[in-house]
This record gives C-alpha cells, sequence and structure tokens, in this order.
C-alpha cells in the first residue's frame, strides 16, 4: 500500500505556513499532558436507574459518538504539519477523509513497522531521549463540525477519546483545550468552556512518535492514528468524579463486605443499592454530602466470582437533589478475595492454577481496532482451550476487555504502558533516569485508577523490559499504598522487593524446580513462557507436569494468544499475512517475530493450540484397574464441581469402536477424586489387538459462551497396548498359483533391475537408490523421483532461532557416496544392498532392499557413527519419496486427526483416520516443517481407486505427505520474506517416512532445544519398514 504524500504546494494554496507552531510536549518527558481530566474508574453516568442498568451508554441522551468520518490531513515528517488546521476559517475541501477509529498505515497513510527489541526509528534516528525524530515522524491532522444538542446547555461536555498513537493536541473552535499522552489510556478533557450552541470545531493533531514512545517499545506491530471509540458525553454540574468498590471476603471466605468510595463535585444524595444477578435487592446504604464520602455495606454468603464462577453483583449510585435523580451510574461488582499466603496467590482462599496467555490488542483487518465480537471471540477461544487467565501485555486494554473478562470469567493482569526495551536494561535503562519518573508514575497511577473496580484484575503489572531501577521502586510502593487487596508484580524485579510475584519469562524447566525447591517466599507464576511461534509448543506438558507438582508453581502466560500480522495484498492482488519487512526494505524489521499465536490473526486454530487445551484441562481420568473397568476422575476446578458435565466412554480396537457408554450425573466436587466403574465387556475384544478406552467430558447445558455439547476435557487410556508386527518378508503364496519368484536383471548398464510378474523396481546404479516402483503398469514413485536417506526438515523458527539450521546443515545433504551395489537371491526373495560414505557426518550407510513376489519391499536403513568424531544432532532419521500426484487418500492408523510431534503429541489421539494430502499441509504464516504424525501402525497412500502403497515398521513411526516439497519449506541458512500464500506446489505427493523426527520444543524461539530425550544424537541408528503395493 503506498504512502499518500501530499505536495508542499498544497500548503500554498491554503494559505499555511509551516514551522509556527510552538509546542514543545511531544518531546519534553516533563510534560504529559496539559488539562486532562484526572483518572476515574471507568464508568458511564446515566438519567436514571433503568437506563443504568440496562447499561447501553450509546443509548443515552447525554451521548454524542465521534466515530466516523473525519476530514485528514497527513504528512511525512513533524516539520511539515500545519499550524493553523484548527481555524474556523480554515479551508479543509482537498483533505482526505479518514474513520475514526482508524490506523494511518492500514489507510495507506505510510508504512506498519514491526519490531520486537529496539525503536522503529533504528538506524534512522540514535536514541536521545527524550528528543525523537523530525523525519519519517508522521503527523496526522483531524478536523470535524459538530452540533452540540441544546439540551445539553448548562451541563459540563466531557471529550473521551478512547487511544490515541502517539499523543494528540485538541482544539475546539480555534482555541486550544489540551495535550495528552500515553497511547493505551483514554485521555478526556472538559470542553464546556470552549463550545457554543450549535456547530462547534472539534481539531486535534497527532505524531508518530513522542517522547512518551520511549515508554511504548512493546514487540508488536507499531501504527499509529486513533485505536479506540470516542464520544462526548455531558453532566450535570454536580455529578460523582469518581467511584471505587473495594469488595471483601471475611476469614472464613463466607460473608462479604463492600466498601464503597465516592468523589462528588458539589452536595448531594447518593443512594447505594446493590443486587444481584436477578436483578434482587441485597443491600442499600446512603451517604450525603461532597467531596470524598465512603460507604459500607454487609452482605452475607454472597455468591463468590472467580474466573470458574463469574458471578456478578450491580451496584447502583444514584446521586440526588431534593429528591429528584441527577445521575445514575451503575458497577459491577465480583466478591472475591486475593491473598498471598505461604508462597502461594489464594483466590478466595484457594491455590489457583493460572493457565494463562499474553493478549495483544490485535485484529487482521483493523489493527489496534478491536470489535466487541472480536473480543468476545477472544474468549469463546480462551474458554476452550481451558485459557483462565490474561496479561494485558504490555497496556491497559479497552475498557470494554475487562468488562467482558469480569463476565464471562477470565482472572486478569493489568499492566502499565511502561516498556523501554529499546534503551536496554543498563545504566541507560529509564528505569533509572529520574526525568522519566513521572511518565512511569503517570501511567502506572491511571492504570490503577481506571481499572480498580474490576474483579477480573488480579495483579497490577509494573511494566515490562524496561529494566530495572528506583522508578519502579516508587510505582510498587505509590500502587501498595493505593490498592492494598492486590498483588503487585514486576518481571525485571526478580526476587526484589518490590514485586509481590516472582514472574520470570522463559525459565526452563530446571530453573522453574530449582527455585520450587529453595523454600522459596513468593509463589512463581511466569509472566511469559512457552513461547508459541510457528510449529512450537513441544515440552508443554513438561511445564505443567512441574506445576502440578509443586504448590508454589502456580502457573504462566503462554507467549502468545494470537499472531499479530495484519491482512495484506501483493502487486498481484492476492491476500495475505503480513509481518516485518514486507513493507518497505529500509525500516527496521524482527521478521516474523510478532506471529507468535496460539490462533491466527482471524482466530483459527493453530495446529498447538489443541495440545495447550488438553494440557490446561482441568478433568482428568486416570487408570486404576482397566481390566475391570475402574478408572479414577479428578476435578481439578477450585470452585465448581462436575454437574454439568457428562462422561462419554468408548471402547476401540484398533480404530474400531467396539462399545459405548455415558454416565450422565459425576457428583465430583471441586479438587476431588472419585473411581468410577464402566461397564464394558473384554470378552468381545480380540485379545491380539490394541484396545483403547476414549473418555471425554462435555457439557450437558450451554456455560457461558459454550454451548452444549462443547467438549471440556478428553483422556485416551492404554486397555492393551499395542504389539509390534512382524515384518519378516516372504513371498506371497495363491492358492493353485505356482509363486513366481522376483528375478534380477543385471544386464542394464544404468540400472539393477527387479522383476516380478505385474512390478519392476529399479536401482541406479550411480547412486544405488530405487528410483522406479511400478505396479501393474502403474507407477508408484514418481517418474524422476527416487527413495532416498532423509535427515533433515524444513526448519521451524524455534530450529531458526537456536541457529541449527546451520549448526545441523551437514545433515542436509551429508554426501551419500555409494561404495558397493549389490544382489542375489535368498529364500526365493531378491535382496538389493546399498553401502555409502556419509562424508559430511562421518558415518556408514546402509540401505537393505528385501523384494518377495508381489513387489513388496522391506526397506532396512542403518547408520552406523563413527564414535571417535563430534557431529552435530540431525532432525530426523527416515526416508522419503515423491508419488504421483493423484495419490491423494491417506488413510492411517495413529495418532491424528491434527498433525503432531514427539514431544507435542498429548492431543492426539491414536485411531484410525482417512484424510487427504490437502488437508495435511499446515500454512503457518512463515512457511516450515508440518503435516506430521507419530506413533503410526500403518499408513496407507493411494489414489480414489486404492491403488497406492501401505507402509508398516518394526514400531510406530511418524510420517508426512504433502504437496510441497521439503526445499520449497526450506528459508536456507537466514529467514527471507516468505509466506505460505505463495508456497509453490509440486506436482507431486513428497512423503516421508521416519524412525523417529527431533521434537519442536517452547522453551523460548531464540535458542532454546528441545528436551534432551526428543532430540537425536549422533550415533547408530537402524530403521525397519515394509512398502506394500495396494
Amino acid at each position: 500500500m503506498k504512502s499518500k504524500l501530499l505536495a508542499p504546494m498544497f500548503f500554498l494554496l491554503l494559505g499555511t505556513t509551516a514551522f509556527a507552531q510552538q509546542f514543545t510536549e511531544w518531546h519534553d518527558a516533563g510534560k504529559n499532558e496539559i488539562n486532562r481530566l484526572p483518572m476515574h474508574t471507568n464508568f458511564f453516568p446515566y438519567a436514571d436507574e433503568a437506563s443504568a442498568l440496562s447499561g447501553v451508554k450509546e443509548d443515552s441522551d447525554n451521548y454524542m459518538t465521534l466515530n466516523g468520518t473525519w476530514k485528514f490531513f497527513w504528512v511525512k515528517d513533524a516539520d511539515m504539519r500545519p499550524d493553523d488546521f484548527y481555524r474556523l476559517d480554515f479551508n479543509d475541501r482537498g483533505w482526505d477523509d479518514m474513520e475514526v477509529p482508524a490506523l494511518w498505515e492500514l489507510k495507506g497513510y505510510g508504512d506498519p513497522v514491526y519490531v520486537n527489541t529496539g525503536y522503529p526509528w533504528e538506524y534512522q534516528f540514535e536514541n536521545n531521549p527524550p528528543e525523537v525524530p523530525v523525519v519519517n515522524n508522521h503527523v496526522g491532522s483531524y478536523r470535524k463540525e459538530i452540533m452540540i444538542p441544546k439540551e445539553w446547555q448548562g451541563k459540563e461536555v466531557i471529550a473521551h477519546f478512547g487511544s490515541v498513537t502517539s499523543n494528540m493536541y485538541l482544539w475546539v473552535n480555534e482555541k486550544f483545550v489540551g495535550y495528552s499522552e500515553d497511547s493505551k489510556l483514554e485521555a478526556e478533557f472538559d470542553l464546556t468552556k470552549y463550545l457554543r450552541p450549535g456547530k462547534n470545531l472539534i481539531a486535534f493533531q497527532v505524531f508518530r512518535w513522542c517522547d512518551g514512545t520511549y515508554l511504548e517499545d512493546q514487540d508488536f506491530l507499531r501504527l499509529s492514528g486513533v485505536g479506540r471509540d470516542c464520544y462526548l458525553y455531558a453532566r450535570n454540574k454536580k455529578h460523582i468524579r469518581d467511584i471505587r468498590v473495594t469488595p471483601d471476603l471475611d476469614g472464613q471466605y463466607q460473608h462479604g463486605n463492600l466498601n464503597i468510595t465516592l468523589d462528588l463535585q458539589g452536595s448531594g444524595n447518593v443512594d447505594l443499592r446493590l443486587l444481584d444477578k436477578q436483578g434482587k435487592e441485597v443491600a442499600v446504604s446512603s451517604v450525603r454530602g461532597s467531596g470524598k464520602l465512603v460507604a459500607d455495606m454487609q452482605i452475607d454468603n454472597p455468591e463468590k466470582w472467580t474466573a470458574e464462577t463469574p458471578v456478578l453483583y450491580t451496584l447502583t449510585a444514584s446521586l440526588k437533589e431534593k429528591g429528584e435523580t441527577i445521575e445514575v451510574i451503575p458497577v459491577k461488582v465480583g466478591f472475591r478475595k486475593i491473598e498471598l499466603k505461604n508462597a502461594q496467590v489464594l483466590i478466595n482462599g484457594k491455590p489457583v492454577l493460572f493457565k494463562g496467555a499474553n493478549r495483544h490488542e490485535m485484529d487482521p483487518d483493523g489493527g489496534y481496532v478491536v470489535s466487541r465480537e472480536r473480543m468476545i471471540q477472544d474468549i469463546r477461544i480462551m474458554k476452550e482451550l481451558n485459557i483462565n487467565a490474561v496479561r494485558t501485555c504490555h497496556y491497559p486494554d479497552n475498557n470494554l476487555w475487562y468488562d467482558l473478562c469480569d463476565q464471562y470469567g477470565i482472572y486478569l493482569i493489568a499492566e502499565a504502558n511502561v516498556e523501554s526495551h529499546g534503551m536496554g536494561y543498563g545504566e541507560k535503562t529509564l528505569a533509572k533516569n529520574p526525568m522519566f519518573l513521572k511518565a512511569h508514575l503517570e501511567r502506572n497511577q491511571r492504570n490503577v485508577q481506571r481499572s480498580y473496580n474490576h474483579p477480573s484484575v488480579i495483579f497490577w503489572s509494573l511494566g515490562n523490559e524496561a529494566g530495572d531501577g528506583s522508578n519502579f521502586e516508587e510505582c510498587y510502593d505509590w500502587i501498595k499504598k493505593e490498592d492494598k487487596t492486590r498483588p503487585v508484580q514486576y518481571e525485571h524485579a526478580g526476587k526484589k522487593a518490590h514485586t509481590d510475584i516472582y514472574c520470570p519469562m522463559y525459565a526452563g524447566y530446571k530453573g522453574c524446580e530449582d527455585y520450587c525447591k529453595s523454600n522459596p517466599t513468593r509463589p512463581l507464576i511466569q509472566c511469559e513462557y512457552a513461547h508459541a511461534m510457528g510449529n512450537s509448543m513441544g515440552g508443554f506438558k513438561e511445564y505443567w507436569d512441574l506445576i502440578r507438582k509443586y504448590p508454589c508453581y502456580q502457573g504462566g502466560f503462554i507467549w502468545d494468544f494470537v499472531d499479530q500480522s495484519i491482512r495484506w495484498k501483493n502487486e498481484q492482488g492476492k491476500s495475505f499475512y503480513a509481518y516485518g519487512g514486507d513493507w518497505n526494505p529500509y525500516d527496521t524489521s524482527d521478521n516474523n517475530f510478532l506471529d507468535n499465536g496460539l490462533i491466527n490473526p482471524d482466530r483459527g486454530y493453530n495446529p498447538h493450540a489443541y495440545e495447550v487445551a488438553y494440557i490446561h484441562q482441568a478433568i482428568w481420568a486416570e487408570p486404576i484397574d482397566l481390566s475391570k473397568g475402574i478408572i479414577s476422575v479428578y476435578n481439578e476446578n477450585f470452585f465448581r464441581n462436575l454437574d454439568n458435565y457428562r462422561m462419554l466412554w468408548e471402547l476401540s480396537e484398533e480404530g474400531k469402536v467396539l462399545q459405548t457408554g455415558v454416565i450422565d450425573n459425576l457428583n465430583i466436587e471441586p479438587q476431588e477424586t472419585k473411581n468410577l466403574r464402566l461397564a464394558y465387556d473384554l470378552n468381545t475384544a480380540d485379545k491380539n489387538k490394541e484396545l483403547l478406552l476414549n473418555i471425554s467430558f462435555e457439557l450437558k447445558n450451554a456455560d457461558g459462551l459454550l454451548s452444549a455439547g462443547h467438549i471440556a476435557a478428553k483422556r485416551q487410556l492404554i486397555v492393551r497396548p499395542y504389539s509390534v508386527s512382524d515384518i519378516n518378508l516372504v513371498n506371497e503364496e495363491e492358492k493353485n498359483i505356482k509363486i513366481e519368484e522376483p528375478k534380477i536383471v543385471t544386464n542394464d548398464v544404468h540400472y539393477l533391475i527387479v522383476q516380478g510378474k505385474n512390478f519392476r523396481l529399479d536401482f541406479s546404479r550411480k547412486d544405488g537408490f530405487l528410483c522406479r516402483y511400478d505396479m501393474n503398469g502403474a507407477e508408484l514413485l514418481a517418474k524422476g523421483s527416487k527413495l532416498t536417506p532423509n535427515f533433515w526438515r524444513a526448519p521451524t523458527d524455534n530450529d531458526m532461532g537456536a541457529k541449527i539450521n546451520n549448526k545441523y546443515v551437514v545433515w542436509k545433504d551429508p554426501q551419500a557416496k555409494l561404495q558397493k551395489l549389490d544382489s542375489r537371491k535368498e529364500d526365493d526373495l531378491v535382496i538389493v544392498t546399498a553401502d555409502y560414505e556419509l562424508e559430511q557426518v562421518k558415518a556408514q550407510l546402509h540401505l537393505n532392499y528385501v523384494i518377495n513376489n508381489k513387489g513388496t519391499i522391506k526397506v532396512t536403513q542403518k547408520m552406523i557413527a563413527d564414535k571417535t568424531t563430534k557431529i552435530p544432532d540431525m532432525f530426523r532419521f527416515g526416508m522419503r519419496m515423491k508419488m504421483p500426484y493423484e495419490m491423494e487418500c491417506i488413510q492411517y492408523y495413529g495418532r491424528g486427526p491434527i498433525e503432531n510431534y514427539t514431544d507435542r503429541n498429548h492431543a492426539a489421539d491414536i485411531g484410525l483416520y482417512i484424510q487427504n494430502v490437502n488437508e495435511q499441509f499446515y500454512p503457518y504464516i512463515r512457511p516450515q516443517e508440518n503435516g506430521t504424525k507419530t506413533d503410526i501402525r500403518w499408513w496407507k497412500q493411494t489414489d480414489k481407486g486404492g491403488r497406492g502403497l501401505m507402509f508398516v515398521a518394526e514400531s510406530p513411526f511418524s510420517a508426512s505427505a504433502l504437496y510441497y516439497t521439503q526445499e520449497t519449506l526450506d528459508d536456507g541458512a537466514e529467514k527471507d520474506q516468505r509466506h505460505s500464500e505463495f508456497i509453490e506446489k509440486s506436482p507431486f505427493v513428497n512423503l516421508c517416512i521416519d524412525k523417529v523426527q527431533m521434537g519442536l520444543g517452547c522453551v523460548n524461539s531464540w535458542g532454546a532445544l528441545p528436551l534432551e530425550e526428543y532430540r537425536l544424537h549422533y550415533g547408530d541408528y537402524e530403521f525397519t519398514f515394509i512398502m506394500k503395493p495396494l
């Protein structure tokens, strides 16, 4: 999308003069606001209680939206901005139109920038806080005429700007009103004295960067403009300036107390009513006076708020004068108590587990503009993935998000808009810079002042990746005095005094366990962990094994919830998900490091999301005595029983369902384990076949955003284990037909040929590989293809981050040099052997092919390593081949239906699956290894008529079949600007058959390797499998 540059001649035509404006707040760290109203809790004042209880401010006569079309003018450099555009007689007829809310870069003005660490002006400007660049510091100027209702006469009129990046100067009717920074909190201004009856002009100007940008260096897409709703609202001059509610529970977590603190402008009576979820009045109180007023309510045994049981009460505060209602403010109240005891966080006395994720406010089309529908969709997906907690990374979110988390039940870490990552963590950190103390404090204070009333907010976070120093210590001290009911955390404080939670990011398994064993005084809750970039989340279960083992380890917040790429179009008009570097070659970029989500930008599940849902689940079935049908069921919830769930079970024999059953009433209380007997009969099952018990727990009735029938948990238990197949190959006999033994044809100079009644196999004398596999005149091996050893995979993002795409590169082509190709007849079978020297890896490779009369091949791949040399690990040990394109049908018995890997296959049940090749490829935003299935007992690759190959092995194996080659998915030594939407499709089915493939890992994406047990160290390996024509 090209930038829209307006010619300098435009200024001459309009009679404007550049450089005249003298305002300097945009690069003055000591001046972050002018006339910005003090922050208050999130509420809207209604005219009466009925409208307050309906809670739709847009229906109020005292509300006027500022959303919609504005006149807009954009300049590339800050010193080109118009200085008198706010004048009433200014001619804006040549200006463009811009929607509010909307981000400039998504509308064709400038380019988005994505950078993880470092400021967006990197390579163009040297950091020098509070100074920011003038060049490329885009400025947008907005104008809009509005009509003020005559009914508003005599009232105060407040302007509310939900989120403006990075700052804003505001004028009304030519008069300067004020200035604000902190782009992720609403700015409100009193416009009363600037307005006049009828038509009024509102104008504001926004800079791409200001001194506040030094504290907004978050790891996300850098966009500019208006990101949230903007509106005006009118109030009586006597009104409630602020209202705070502080719910609490007694020592037994039974009875409740509600403290209400009001700040009145003017004097009056305030009637307070507390209503339960049915609208029944449960408590009343009243206060009279002006300024700060306090009331308390005692509530007998209120229903408690938790993420599992998000019960909300409604408080109405009605300001009255002489019996007449002036305004009514509704506040949602959740009764809950947060404590720190014995190195644990307690919610209502229980040490809950935080199954969390970090969530940026991002939409693929709107950028920072996220609709209510999208927010509800996000929460529904979180509930589906058994996510119960969110960190608002790394800034305050839209107020509506907190309302919805209150309503549907999500624990929130409410983070302040403070990240100065680009300044580093040493002596230059702004955490130690006195010039930025005020900004650190203001951002933390406003965060608390605005979101105080939300029961979903359980921790305050001082910021993210901003070094550490006295500025954060002062922020911590202020919050602890202001709010005594919630813990405060800051990751860079480590184990110092100014954090109540030990909340590291990306601590490995050993580091977490060592902390848990150290007799800690604070709970361990990782603020970021399990980096879900690309094909990732291997080893996630091992984190949760530790969390469930050690009481002080209470969970963590996955990085992160949703891939942040935005929808873009290439020059041909084809849509794709864009990331850093896609917009121009000169802006700083961290490539696709913004795509670390459990779900894609359009909210479709990435394959690893299923693993998270499974590991997070709160209902667990375990075997007790499966020969008698006895299992245990554990309810990991802390506050809700399993009355709304039924358990379904099925007994499956190698993919075939033998018996099913349902238990409708589980009667299991929170944190309780109960044994159940399932009424199945093992006598009906074949004693020689694998027998599996599949268990699932589904909702009986809809629960919040989850519909009836939703599967909340599942478990697959092994009743009888899989017996390894006998893969001894012999000639096949047919009744009354003489066996026609396979023959060796040795007189061809190019190929060693094996022929049978209906088949032909060719082995290249040049390299020894099988290069032709014909059955009944049809090709099973695509023309020009070979069955070759395979030690490589298209590197994942985690692989690239650890640079093992380069460290392991010797395995990409280990230079297999044929030493000997031989053949012989043995037991009426043909045996072909090919011996190789793998020069690059100092190993010998032996390929052994046993061929029977039906063209079935038993392949043994054996590598003998040189134990005296040091060679890097490999990605996989197996073989690959290309089959004709029409071999699109897949049937297999193994783990599925989604892709799965050795360290990420717990959510993939063993079963019989029928799929096709088109379904195998998953379009990770950057192309990489994908589509693998593990624990395969057998695999069939055929055309629609059933012609093809069946693969079995001496033990369960892994396989994949894609219409994309390994080479096509491989970026090479470094990441390139590549996208799955544009990857060229292969004219063949690219089939991999592996003994094993290295795991994926998830500790981080910049150096960590998978756990030791999922790595493939250099050594001896042997893999035997059979290819049988069908």
